[in-house]
């Protein structure tokens, strides 16, 4: 346990020498978002953007000490239009990440998938979760947990590239995808299995790209390489999962609030899939996995950036 947090602080470190990205703080109405936007602006990870309603922002920045003299706030009269707002400074470019404050995730997610002024790409929108496991050497995405409630097929190839897409933005350029079952054999009686045998072959043919994947896996052979080893696994994946692509919300669920609540991970989140990447933060979150959030978000933005730079250089 001594090594907790050391995963994200290397994050928050590699970030701190980029620009700060203009960031779209959506509703910042109490302690814990405002001082979230705060201090990562102090560390150099994010230039908010608060958006909501100014007096509110201002009494609330007043009476924790917040000092927001240098931001700009955009005057919003509730949280819808906050939402609202934020998501025009994105599409036009004014902000190249969204950050959600004290408004409800679905207030903010609704605005950025809607059709005519939203953010939705011809990716399907999907969340993950970076766990720094005090017991594992590297930080483990799990996806989807928050978003996509039972997804099919088509859906679990835009979460599993999102998710690939955000392993190489961290560093890695080859992640190891596991797509996770009951059990490490395809059996027609559970579908997880059956897709995770699609999903690869689907990789197989370059419909997936960027990522090593296997699967089905169960979780102890996935991540734990004496199990896998116990089960004659032969396969580059297990026991060296870097990203787990759940069977649904209900698993993915479980599985990141077991390793928080019963192996002492925090639990960093960012949604993908859309114009900008997101930052579901929570009031229930420690200041450094605010950060590492910020710091995510940051590096997928940093990603973008030198993408599109290539992409006009050629």
């Amino acid at each position: 346990m001594t090594r907790k947090h050391e995963k994200y602080q290397q994050l928050i470190a590699r970030c701190q020498t980029l620009t700060p990205v203009p960031t779209a703080v959506a509703h910042p109405c109490d302690e814990s978002s405002l001082r979230g936007a705060v201090e990562a602006a102090e560390l150099g990870l994010l230039q908010p953007i608060l958006v909501g309603p100014r007096a509110k922002i201002e009494s609330v920045a007043a009476q924790f000490q917040l000092d927001i003299s240098g931001y700009e706030i955009v005057d919003a009269p509730h949280s819808h239009a906050a939402a609202e707002l934020a998501v025009q400074l994105a599409r036009e470019g004014k902000a190249e990440m969204l950050m959600k404050g004290s408004l409800h995730t679905d207030e903010l997610l609704s605005a950025v998938v809607r059709t005519a002024t939203g953010l939705r790409t011809e990716r399907r929108i999907s969340h993950a979760f970076l766990m720094d496991v005090p017991s594992l050497d590297r930080v483990l995405v799990i996806t989807d947990a928050a978003i996509n409630i039972v997804p099919t097929l088509a859906d679990k190839v835009d979460i599993t590239q999102n998710a690939i897409d955000l392993a190489h933005a961290l560093g890695y350029p080859q992640p190891k995808v596991a797509i996770l079952s009951a059990m490490e054999t395809v059996n027609p009686k559970i579908p997880s299995t059956v897709e995770a045998a699609a999903l690869c072959k689907m990789a197989d043919r370059k419909q997936i790209t960027g990522g090593i994947l296997d699967g089905p896996l169960a979780l102890d052979n996935a991540i734990n390489l004496a199990a896998a080893r116990i089960k004659q696994l032969d396969s580059p994946v297990a026991g060296h999962a870097d990203i787990l692509v759940v069977p649904d919300l209900e698993a993915g669920n479980m599985l990141a609030k077991s390793l928080s609540f019963m192996a002492d991970a925090d639990a960093a989140g960012i949604v993908l899939g859309a114009r900008v990447p997101i930052i579901l933060t929570s009031r229930a979150d420690s200041v450094t996995t605010r950060l590492a959030s910020c710091a995510v978000g940051a590096l997928v933005v940093q990603a973008r950036r030198e993408s599109a730079g290539k992409a006009v250089a050629s």
